[in-house]
């Protein structure tokens, strides 16, 4: 098999994720976006390591032991997203990277009555209104 095939295959699968990590707002689609590419990189180091074993005479078959490598991290990883991801959806109530981002910010993007120099905090709210 030539090594364009997989070659290709990785790089559209790559290309997937790439799209997925940026056009998505759930922070379990990113996550996954993300082990997509990252499977893209293993097909890319197995491919390349049994085409250099080819012209190789002894095969050490390094690309094969990057990937078990990056399948093990990635693993770690994904076990510490998912559980960041459910501490923040059970504090916040949602998995939606815009929302947690406006909410982290200090202003609520569904409010129609939020303004740039209105106070935001419910101890400001409360000294505005006990002073007014």
């Amino acid at each position: 098999m030539h090594l364009a095939y997989p070659a290709v295959l990785s790089a559209l699968l790559f290309c997937t994720g790439l799209y997925g990590v940026l056009a998505r707002r759930n922070a379990i689609l990113v996550l996954m976006s993300v082990e997509l590419m990252l499977n893209a990189v293993n097909l890319n180091l197995v491919a390349f390591d049994v085409w250099l074993s080819k012209a190789a005479e002894e095969t050490l078959h390094s690309g094969q032991a990057l990937a078990l490598f990056t399948i093990a991290i990635a693993a770690a990883e994904i076990g510490i997203g998912l559980a960041i991801v459910l501490a923040v959806h059970r504090s916040r109530g949602t998995a939606d990277i815009d929302k947690l981002r406006d909410t982290a910010e200090g202003h609520d993007p569904d409010d129609p009555d939020s303004d740039a120099d209105a106070p935001t905090t419910r101890a400001a709210v409360t000294k505005a209104e006990a002073t007014a």
